[in-house]
């Protein structure tokens, strides 16, 4: 099989199904496997995952384990609300939650899939292939043709194995735009640095923050209504301080504070899809789909590198022996796309609507805040995620 694609979708996927004994090869376009971005958020649904995998002592090293998420009014800095995570994840869910950096986690998905005997190739982009009875016959833009069982395209939100497979249209502009930075929590003041999930909500804005990399840094993520400033230019590019203060506009004086204090940012225009609508949409034939490349989501759940490794356990299952018997290749396939998309078209509508609740203005703002003053945590626990998935937690 190969997986085209070394995100940590293709990782995930590559990891999971070797250490089931598919045999599996890595294409990745990039001669060198890095990770760019910030932070991000992990459930524990995901870190279960992670740690049935043999990766939660490597998780420990590198990730931090807040102690609460907190919601606060974006213009009058007032908490609204709090949900307690670290022993209450673990009590609950049966893993805790965890901020990690995208760097860190990558890279502990590489040294896991090396170590488990991943073949890689990398600098060769998939560019297509032709499906006959048997195999498919794959070509990549640098010449090389090869033979397979399968393809799984983990190659992102624009990928390439989704418009050969789908031929539908490219991803949507959301018309909103995330600016991302992280700080040595050392180089703020002791009253800006943080070991909890903080998410201060406004109108048409929303900002978060959590520790990343053991608690040493902050990253933060402000994200507000807007269209891209120059489509011409990379997705990822630097952003000035003023532009995000002035995207801002009247936030109150702490969270003003906290964004002021950073020395650089950079801005990406984010894009989604709509929710999956059928198991067609993952997979077809000896071909399926795996994460942003699936399922792109906006970032509203902090679910979307979660749903690429919930696709990669799934995927192993389906496709090793054990679970599926004498199947075809075809055949496991399907069952992983009959597994996944409708939990995956959950989250990706559950995100569109945290959206509309985080960026609420006039009344739906004041009904939002009044809700999780009243109920608090309960408002801001998801159950139904957390608790559930490939892995479910064991009853507390």
């Amino acid at each position: 099989m190969v997986i085209a694609g070394g995100g940590i979708g293709g990782l995930a996927a590559a990891l999971a199904c070797a250490q089931r004994g598919v045999p599996v090869r890595l294409i990745e376009r990039a001669t060198q496997l890095s990770e760019v971005g910030a932070g991000i958020q992990i459930g524990p649904n995901v870190t279960r995952i992670l740690q049935a995998w043999g990766l939660g002592s490597a998780l420990a090293q590198v990730a931090a384990f807040p102690s609460q998420l907190q919601a606060r009014d974006a213009c009058t800095g007032q908490v609204l609300g709090s949900l307690s995570l670290g022993a209450r994840a673990q009590a609950l869910y049966g893993a805790p939650y965890a901020t990690i950096h995208r760097a860190d986690l990558q890279a502990l998905l590489l040294r896991a899939a090396q170590g488990a005997g991943v073949d890689m190739l990398l600098g060769h982009t998939v560019q297509g292939w032709q499906e006959t009875k048997e195999a498919l016959q794959l070509h990549t833009l640098e010449g090389l043709s090869l033979q397979t069982g399968a393809l799984i395209g983990a190659d992102g939100v624009w990928s390439v194995v989704r418009q050969q497979l789908l031929r539908d249209a490219p991803a949507r502009l959301t018309g909103h735009l995330a600016y991302r930075a992280l700080v040595a929590q050392a180089d703020l003041p002791a009253h800006m640095r943080s070991d909890q999930v903080t998410v201060w909500m406004g109108p048409r804005l929303h900002v978060v923050h959590y520790p990343v990399r053991s608690g040493q840094w902050l990253n933060l993520v402000a994200i507000v209504h807007g269209t891209k400033p120059d489509p011409d230019q990379d997705w990822d590019q630097a952003a000035q301080t003023q532009a995000l203060m002035q995207a801002m506009g009247a936030v109150g004086r702490d969270l003003r504070e906290r964004l002021a204090s950073v020395p650089a940012w950079r801005q990406w225009a984010l894009h989604d899809r709509a929710p999956l609508s059928g198991a067609g949409q993952m997979a077809q034939g000896r071909v399926a789909l795996l994460g942003d490349a699936a399922h792109p989501m906006r970032p509203y759940l902090a679910q979307g590198a979660g749903m690429a490794i919930e696709d990669a356990q799934v995927l192993a299952q389906c496709l090793s022996a054990g679970d599926c018997g004498d199947a075809s290749v075809s055949q496991q396939l399907q069952a992983y796309a009959a597994q996944r998309w409708a939990r995956n078209a959950r989250v990706q509508a559950r995100a569109i609507r945290n959206g509309r609740i985080f960026h609420a203005q006039g009344l739906m703002a004041l009904g939002r805040n009044l809700s999780m003053r009243l109920m608090g945590g309960r408002v801001m626990d998801v159950p139904w995620l957390y608790g559930d998935g490939p892995l479910k937690a064991a009853a507390p």
